[in-house]
């Protein structure tokens, strides 16, 4: 008998602990309803407790959804559909029984939303900020065509007859003069938090800079996007401009570091992207060979060379950069000359690289030239030829 009462004892404790867990559980319902106030289906409710349990279903033909057993807390109950982008959100209190019963009726929400002045000043600040944006865009829009314009006619301008290039410079100009007047106030429209955007005007506006001739400009305008958004063609960019104000003003003495920080940064552009290092590394030799800093640009161009052995036209150019640093010297009734390492090999592989493109023709005669130098020159005036007998 008193194993039977402690059996009953240990059932009525299990039944109260049973019963203890169920009144812990709570049930959850209600209807959604649209912007016009009918029964909204497949509506995803996502119930979410501050202990990080979740809770999800869609609402059913009537917009209604019911969830049980759901512990007592603090809810964040959201409500979304991608198709028609709705997210929306709002805690709630879940009591431990059937009494939880959450309505969601947008078309009383929305007047609500509407008829709120905070919200009405987000919504004006929402219009403000769109509006702004527009602007911007425009005015990158309208520096980009510009640009773009100035692109074609240079390539027209070469083929063009002398009596219409001034005609046609003019025109570019005055399209750099646009490209810079619309993109500076592009920049100027960027929202604050719109850093990639900030970045993409202030790099085209260092490509405007760049064409002017404003090469620091250029420098500063390129670097402000690097900090904003390190890309790569930003750092092959800020390279070419670099030399290029190095060697547009009066005093070049600083050249060798500047040629050392623009390789700096072509470094960087390929981390980024390997196949941008050789044109990068190029870049600055093109710079440099046409300001005739020829002797600055061997290392530059060795560099473009060793990442693309193909480029014939870095090869060209590494031999013509290489011919600054022929020496010469008197010996006897002769001048004789040194070449530098390289030399001829440069223009070999210039035409190996393209046998029938536009350079190899002219390294042929270049290694031409170079071989009759290789015997010496005769330094006597008006030798006589020693005749056959």
């Amino acid at each position: 008998m008193r194993k039977l009462v402690q059996a009953l004892g240990a059932l009525i404790f299990v039944l109260l602990l049973a019963a203890t867990v169920r009144a812990q559980d709570g049930r959850v319902s209600g209807q959604v309803l649209d912007m016009n106030g009918k029964p909204w289906a497949n509506i995803t409710v996502t119930l979410k407790s501050d202990t990080g349990r979740t809770f999800t279903l869609k609402t059913d033909k009537d917009g209604k959804y019911s969830q049980i057993g759901m512990p007592g807390g603090i809810y964040v109950i959201t409500l979304t559909n991608q198709a028609v982008g709705l997210n929306f959100s709002e805690k709630q209190m879940v009591k431990p029984d059937d009494s939880n019963v959450f309505d969601f009726n947008f078309k009383e929400i929305m007047a609500q939303q509407q008829n709120n002045p905070a919200n009405a000043e987000e919504e004006k600040k929402r219009q403000e900020s769109q509006n702004a944006f527009k602007e911007m865009q425009t005015h990158f829009n309208n520096g980009r065509a510009a640009l773009d314009d100035s692109d074609a006619l240079r390539k027209q301008l070469a083929t063009l007859p002398a009596d219409q290039k001034t005609a046609t410079q003019d025109k570019i100009n005055t399209d750099y003069q646009t490209a810079i007047s619309e993109l500076e106030q592009a920049e100027k429209g960027v929202q604050p938090k719109d850093v990639k955007n900030h970045a993409v005007v202030l790099s085209t506006l260092g490509q405007a800079y760049d064409r002017a001739g404003r090469y620091s400009d250029a420098v500063a305008a390129y670097q402000k996007a690097i900090d904003m958004n390190p890309q790569p063609s930003y750092y092959v960019d800020l390279s070419t401009a670099t030399v290029n104000a190095a060697t547009s003003g009066t005093d070049t003495t600083d050249l060798a570091a500047k040629v050392t920080e623009a390789g700096a940064d072509c470094d960087k552009a390929g981390a980024l992207d390997p196949t941008l290092t050789a044109r990068c590394w190029k870049n600055i030799g093109i710079v440099l060979s046409n300001k005739n800093h020829l002797s600055e640009a061997v290392l530059p161009l060795q560099k473009a060379t060793a990442a693309d052995a193909k480029d014939a036209q870095a090869w060209f150019l590494l031999g013509g950069a290489l011919t600054s640093e022929i020496t010469s010297k008197q010996e006897g009734n002769k001048l004789t000359y040194t070449f530098p390492p390289g030399l001829t090999d440069a223009y070999q592989h210039c035409i190996d690289a393209d046998p029938s493109g536009p350079y190899a023709a002219q390294a042929k005669a270049t290694l031409d030239g170079l071989n009759q130098l290789s015997g010496g020159t005769s330094t006597v005036v008006n030798e006589r030829k020693t005749k056959k007998k």
